[in-house]
């Protein structure tokens, strides 16, 4: 056996490996809190983010083109082989290759889906909540969506405008993790500013608005978008670079770090993510209770969400479907299972923060 066959085959057998040692560590969430999202991982995320901070495009987007190019020809090749011979070689090539991306992505931030919940960081108790809680929190956030949408700007057509677009929300968003990093330690650190994705108008066809690339440790965001979404979309992301990686808790504290954030059109961007999801709940709970209370909606806030329902109507299709189907797979292989339905979960951390200190929605 040559030395580079004997390596590949090391390389595929890395990956059961892997699998295995995820199995355990799941029941071990504070072993990995201490030992790998606080530690190993911590310095792996922010060394990554440093090198790659400095460049004024996602190199992300770059790496995961050329690497989903090689993919593909290393599977044409192999199929190619089925014919021509050689199968046993190239599927090996095949499988190491896969093997590697899948083991990196592991050590790179993976095990982070292991770690303990946000909710006990937060000191939050989540439980089962009344309808009654659910249309007061809802409630709550629409006076201050109204409020603050008073506060920030507006482009002729009475839609929220953010005045420098995103490299303005850009430069802007570590400011909300600065003064949140104040309470949650874990938060805090020095990494790489976020990304613009070079292909988001593309991008917005699969209805996905950022991404976090563990191999470069780039928050990645697709800047074809609202306004109203754009600040927490960012903050979102930048949660996953800072080690959290289930949907619900990014989501949470993209709302948190908007809250603490000193410019109003965060705050305004992160009480429209807290509240959109709240009454989407409510919705399904109540009927008659949201109808009741989209009446109490500003006009202001209601142009800013008719604005953003017609921006993304014109990217709904089959693209978005396929791309929702894959990202649910994604989420439930990494103990997500409720899938891409565990977006809906951000509620219940709102609402547990909501009965803690009632005065923070106010």
């Amino acid at each position: 056996m040559s030395k580079s066959l004997k390596t590949k085959l090391i390389i595929i057998l890395l990956t059961p490996i892997t699998i295995l040692i995820n199995n355990v560590l799941k029941r071990y969430p504070q072993a990995v809190e201490k030992f790998y999202s606080n530690s190993i991982d911590r310095i792996i995320r922010q060394i990554l983010s440093t090198i790659t901070g400095p460049f004024l495009f996602s190199v992300a987007e770059i790496l995961v083109i050329t690497l989903s190019i090689i993919l593909l020809f290393m599977i044409i090749i192999t199929v190619m082989a089925t014919v021509k011979g050689g199968i046993i070689k190239k599927l090996i090539n095949l499988l190491a290759y896969t093997s590697a991306l899948y083991v990196l992505f592991m050590i790179c931030w993976g095990f982070n889906y292991d770690r303990i919940g946000f909710d006990k960081i937060a000191g939050l108790h989540v439980q089962k909540s009344s309808e009654r809680q659910l249309e007061e929190l809802c409630s709550a956030l629409i006076y201050k969506a109204n409020s603050l949408r008073t506060q920030v700007g507006e482009n002729s057509k009475g839609v929220m405008y953010i005045k420098g677009g995103y490299k303005a929300a850009f430069k802007a968003a570590p400011l909300g993790y600065k003064e949140l990093s104040k309470t949650y330690s874990d938060l805090g650190g020095k990494y790489g500013k976020p990304k613009p994705i070079m292909l988001s108008k593309y991008m917005s066809y699969s209805g996905i608005t950022g991404i976090y690339i563990p191999y470069t440790g780039e928050a990645n965001v697709n800047v074809n978008n609202t306004d109203l979404m754009l600040p927490c979309t960012v903050l979102h992301e930048m949660a996953h670079q800072r080690g959290f990686a289930p949907e619900d808790e990014a989501n949470y504290i993209a709302y948190l770090a908007c809250m603490r954030h000193p410019y109003k059109y965060f705050q305004y961007s992160g009480t429209m993510l807290a509240l959109e999801y709240s009454m989407d709940a409510l919705y399904d709970k109540d009927a008659a209770a949201y109808k009741k209370l989209v009446n109490l909606y500003s006009p202001a806030v209601e142009r800013d969400l008719k604005y953003e329902n017609e921006f993304w109507n014109k990217y709904n299709g089959k693209v978005q479907d396929t791309c929702n189907q894959v990202n649910n797979t994604y989420l439930k292989s990494n103990g997500q299972t409720d899938g891409v339905e565990s977006y809906g979960r951000m509620v219940d951390l709102l609402l547990a923060q909501y009965r803690k200190n009632p005065q923070d929605f106010k």
